[in-house]
């Protein structure tokens, strides 16, 4: 029967897709970090910069000012922005051992059982530092190794012997020439001192090992030598790497 006049209706069904979609915090906020990001990428906003006033920012982007806090909190943590109380926020240096601070504390939080995929990581990029350390060695590189071999002797307990080795290598990757690879080698050292202070305290002979095969390491930069060098380097990481495999396989027996 057709409808009484005057009665209202039935809305048309609209389909799920064609239905406004709720956008969630984590959604929004996402986009506000893509967005101020952008800024960046092209040329809007350089390193040093100061950022427009919240309110300027936020109306320009067509964001909240809430997502656009929320978004630089985040890129303050990532160190791509920096607050300065009092003076606003500024775009960093955005220098790789800047940006790849972070990094630490995520391979720092790795499982143990995710540790040997991290190791082997390092056994791919050491080796490369340690080789171009030595085709670009230099007085002051070689006279800082020597000293950090010394001190090594001397060292009474692991977490000094911890200590200098990673000196020993941050300063070989430094040597490299090349930021990013030293970046990424210093950040891959937070599980690695987890790893060294147990190998040290479960194996008696860790130290005379770790001299010398850094003693070797040494010797093949002294030498201008890069292919030594890098086999040094795989052979003292993969001894790290043989070790972590051994002691995991002990563990899941047991």
């Amino acid at each position: 029967m057709p409808a009484a006049t005057g009665q209202v209706a039935a809305a048309p069904a609209v389909s799920a897709a064609a239905r406004p979609r709720h956008r969630g915090r984590g959604t929004v906020t996402s986009s506000a970090i893509d967005q101020l990001k952008a800024m960046i990428l092209d040329g809007r906003l350089h390193p040093g910069d100061r950022l427009p006033p919240e309110a300027d920012l936020a109306a320009d982007l067509g964001l909240s000012r809430t997502s656009l806090r929320e978004a630089v909190r985040a890129l303050c943590f990532l160190r791509v922005l920096q607050t300065r109380q009092g003076d606003g926020t500024y775009v960093s240096s955005l220098g790789p051992a800047m940006l790849l601070d972070a990094l630490s504390l995520v391979v720092d939080l790795q499982r143990d059982d995710t540790l040997l995929d991290v190791v082997a990581v390092r056994r791919v990029l050491e080796p490369e530092a340690t080789a171009l350390a030595a085709a670009r060695r230099s007085p002051a590189l070689l006279h800082d190794l020597r000293a950090s071999c010394d001190r090594s002797v001397r060292c009474t307990t692991v977490a000094q012997l911890v200590d200098e080795d990673l000196h020993f290598h941050r300063r070989l990757a430094d040597a490299s020439g090349n930021p990013v690879l030293a970046s990424l080698l210093d950040g891959l050292s937070a599980p690695t001192v987890r790893l060294r202070v147990w190998r040290g305290l479960s194996d008696g002979h860790n130290l005379d090992r770790t001299l010398v095969e850094h003693r070797t390491i040494l010797e093949a930069v002294e030498a201008g030598d890069p292919e030594r060098a890098r086999a040094a380097a795989v052979l003292h990481v993969a001894g790290v790497e043989s070790w972590l495999a051994s002691a995991a396989g002990t563990a899941e027996a047991s």
